[in-house]
């Protein structure tokens, strides 16, 4: 139905169960190992982009050089309207391409599953609306977005890290946490000042609770890109 670019940041980010929920709703994805020196494409032709997450900040070019092409792909994404999600790194990355600020080692770091409040103004987004008003989600970071792009849509927030999940324009969402991520996941995680038996246990307890809502939060974004692939289609080509 829709080819999608996933564009993946560190080796063990892969879009994990992302895959399996955007096969089973027909799209088909094209998953390009930047980490690994995999070029990335010149111009963005895929019905959608996902950015995935990675332990470094957006415009750390020195360390990882291949997001510099990585920001320009989620610039033509925007520009365009194709259908984009950002999570961690790609979050933030969309919130800097936008025009919002990203800062390190900025307030408390989030490490494993963390309750989230979803704001009013999720009421009528195509991706967060009809959430309950607290979710669970897994974090994994200590750089976070300080200021959202201008017209952003700011639909959840944490005490510790406010901008939890936002959207840009019609089609774009950024988030800070990780849907994709399963607790077994969560043992390769070690940050200072947290128990990692504690941080798995905690979810395991809300995984029952967070996949069903997190699938369905990827199926709605499946529906986007499966809509803004019909349209393009139909769309008359120039003379």
């Amino acid at each position: 139905m829709g080819d999608v670019l996933v564009v993946q940041n560190s080796r063990s980010g892969g879009p994990s169960r992302l895959a399996g929920w955007l096969a089973e709703a027909g799209h088909e994805l094209d998953i390009v190992p930047a980490h690994d020196g995999a070029p990335l494409p010149d111009r963005l032709g895929h019905d959608a982009m996902i950015m995935l997450g990675g332990g470094y900040l957006p415009s750390e070019d020195g360390r990882a050089p291949w997001l510099k092409e990585a920001r320009r792909l989620v610039g033509q994404a925007l520009a365009k309207g194709v259908p984009l999600l950002g999570i961690c790194l790609g979050g933030q990355m969309i919130a800097e391409v936008a025009g919002g600020e990203v800062t390190g080692d900025v307030g408390a770091p989030e490490n494993g599953s963390i309750p989230l409040t979803i704001r009013p103004e999720a009421a009528g987004d195509p991706l967060f609306r009809d959430l309950p008003p607290v979710v669970p989600a897994v974090e994994h970071h200590k750089d976070a977005i300080t200021a959202l792009p201008p017209g952003a849509a700011w639909l959840a927030e944490t005490q510790a890290c406010p901008y939890q999940a936002f959207r840009v324009g019609e089609r774009a969402w950024g988030v800070q946490f990780h849907p994709e991520v399963l607790p077994e996941r969560i043992k390769e995680w070690r940050a200072d000042g947290f128990d990692p038996d504690e941080v798995y246990a905690r979810a395991v307890a809300d995984e029952p609770v967070s996949t069903p809502i997190w699938r369905e939060v990827t199926m709605r974004f499946a529906a986007v890109v499966t809509e803004h692939a019909v349209s393009v289609s139909r769309s008359p080509s120039p003379a």
